[in-house]
Order: structure tokens, then C-alpha cells, then sequence
């Protein structure tokens, strides 16, 4: 029962966050920022996992440092929601095709985690004279590609995009009024999950955890640092440091336990959710924010 409301719940802030981007895409149009912001994004996807994949790899093994890499590359559709409310909260513009963009780079970092882990493994077989096992590509690409939260995402961005600001207004009492009293719920779900998961991470070592609160802010700067060259609006660039700064607790584990048993979800789980998700609510989306009013000049 409780898993169920808790699905519930996340399906209605997916549903909402993409009725609203697809209403913001069809009031803005397609331009240079549509595809900058998109561009950046896949970019940074797909280049994430690797430099994540070489810098866990000596201490934790191939498939381990494969597993964190892709749950690093891919994003937290939570924290990109709480993100944009609090955008909303203080009236900042930003572009609904950062809806798009969430979306788009889920699949990437899931397929790089793949091949990294498919490529070196081999070689870690060889080496211990092993078969190594293939890569189960329908599968992968069905789970990165076609997953339930990137599919609901596209689904309901697009029917927001079809029925445009004057249809959003039939549904808003819906698609709108309960969003905020229905992400303080799904919150508090997630701290106690969270709560559950710490554990895991007293076994896995100091350098693991402070991993988890390093790269964030890091991985957020590169994604503030490509805003400001690519010129985004402030609002697009929170979004997509956001995105590049959090970690998935869904997709990815979902994808890896099929595509890749090996990596020990008690690593990659516990991290995103009870150390990166936390610290993003709390600490970087404001410290984002901050560094964003400086580079943008907002308030000057």
C-alpha cells in the first residue's frame, strides 16, 4: 500500500512538470537557447559517466565504478522539480524545454555505465582468464530509452505542448493547485527512505561518502560554467546544473540490476538517495542559485 501511494505520488509530480514544460515550449517556440540547452544536456550525459568511471575505478573495481559513474551521469527528476519550484518562488523565468532535456539525459549515462563496464570488464577477464558475458542491448536500450518516468515525462510534455496556455487552464485545479502539497509528501517518503539506506554507506568507507557530497557541486559548476558559455537564461542554467549535479535513485537502478548484476546497488543506492539528493535539497540548489546571481549579474 504504501509502495503504491508512494508511485502515486511521484506520477503526479512527473505528469505535472511536463504538462507545464510542454505548455512553456509551445509559448516559447523553437530557438537557439531550445537547442543549446538540449545540446548541453545530452553532452553532458554522456560525458559524465567517464571521467566519474576513471576516477572510482582504482579503488572499487570495474563494475562498481561503472554503476556510481552512470547513477553520476543520470539525473534526479525530483530534484529537478524541486528546483524549478523554487525558481517559481521567486518568479525566475526558465525555458520549458529543460523538461525535454531532463528526460534525454537519462538514457545516455545509463548506456555509457554499460559500455564502460562491458569494454573493461573484458579486459579484467582476460586478464584473470575469464569469459566475459555480453551486453544485453535490447534490454539496456528498452530500460534507458523507453522507461516508465522518461516515457510519462515525453507523454505529458507533449499533450501540454498539443493543448497550449488556454487548454492548461481546464486542468490547472489538477495539473497545478496540489503540486506543492504533493511534493512536501513525497519528500518526507523519501527522507525516511533515505533514513533506511545511511546505513549502507557506514560500510562502504569515508572516501565513498565524501564522493557523494563532492561531486555535486562539482558536476553543477561544469553545468553552470556550459550555461554561461552557451549564454542561457538564469533560470535554464539552475535547471541544468541541477541536472548535471544530481544522481538517479530510480532509472538507473532499475537499468543496472538487469543490465548490470555485478555493480553492488548497496554503493551506488545509498549514495545518490542518502548522501546527493539531500545535500542538493538543502544546501545546492541554493549555492547554485548563488553562484548564478553572480555570473548573470542578477540584483546588480
Amino acid at each position: 500500500m504504501h509502495q503504491a501511494i508512494a508511485k502515486l505520488l511521484s506520477l503526479y509530480l512527473l505528469v505535472s512538470i511536463g504538462l507545464k514544460g510542454g505548455v512553456e515550449l509551445r509559448v516559447a517556440g523553437a530557438d537557439y537557447e531550445v537547442f543549446a540547452g538540449l545540446g548541453a544536456g545530452v553532452a553532458l550525459a554522456f560525458a559524465m559517466p567517464v571521467w566519474t568511471f576513471f576516477l572510482l575505478r582504482p579503488r572499487l573495481g570495474t563494475m562498481d565504478a561503472a554503476g556510481i559513474a552512470a547513477t553520476y551521469g543520470s539525473i534526479s527528476a525530483v530534484t529537478f522539480i524541486i528546483a524549478a519550484s523554487f525558481l517559481d518562488g521567486r518568479a525566475v523565468d526558465y525555458s520549458g524545454h529543460m523538461v525535454a532535456a531532463m528526460a534525454l539525459m537519462e538514457s545516455p549515462a545509463i548506456i555509457m555505465g554499460i559500455l564502460l563496464a562491458s569494454w573493461f570488464g573484458a579486459k579484467d577477464a582476460t586478464k584473470a582468464g575469464e569469459a566475459s558475458s555480453p551486453i544485453r542491448w535490447g534490454a539496456l536500450l528498452h530500460e534507458s530509452a523507453f522507461n516508465s518516468a522518461v516515457l510519462l515525462l515525453l507523454g505529458s510534455m507533449c499533450i501540454g505542448l498539443i493543448i497550449g496556455p488556454e487548454g492548461f487552464e481546464d486542468v490547472y485545479a489538477f495539473a497545478s493547485a496540489p503540486f506543492k502539497g504533493v511534493l512536501c509528501l513525497f519528500l518526507l517518503d523519501l527522507g525516511l527512505l533515505a533514513t533506511r539506506r545511511l546505513g549502507d554507506l557506514k560500510r562502504a568507507g569515508w572516501g565513498i561518502m565524501l564522493f557523494g557530497l563532492i561531486a555535486p557541486p562539482v558536476h553543477a559548476m561544469i553545468g553552470i560554467v556550459t550555461a554561461r558559455v552557451l549564454m542561457l537564461q538564469a533560470g535554464d542554467a539552475l535547471l541544468l546544473a541541477v541536472l548535471a549535479g544530481s544522481a538517479s535513485y530510480i532509472a538507473v537502478p532499475a537499468a543496472l540490476r538487469l543490465s548490470l548484476p555485478k555493480a553492488n546497488p548497496s554503493l551506488y543506492l545509498p549514495l545518490s538517495l542518502g548522501l546527493t539528493f539531500p545535500f542538493n535539497v538543502v544546501l545546492g540548489i541554493p549555492l547554485y542559485w548563488m553562484a548564478i546571481e553572480r555570473l548573470w549579474g542578477i540584483g546588480n
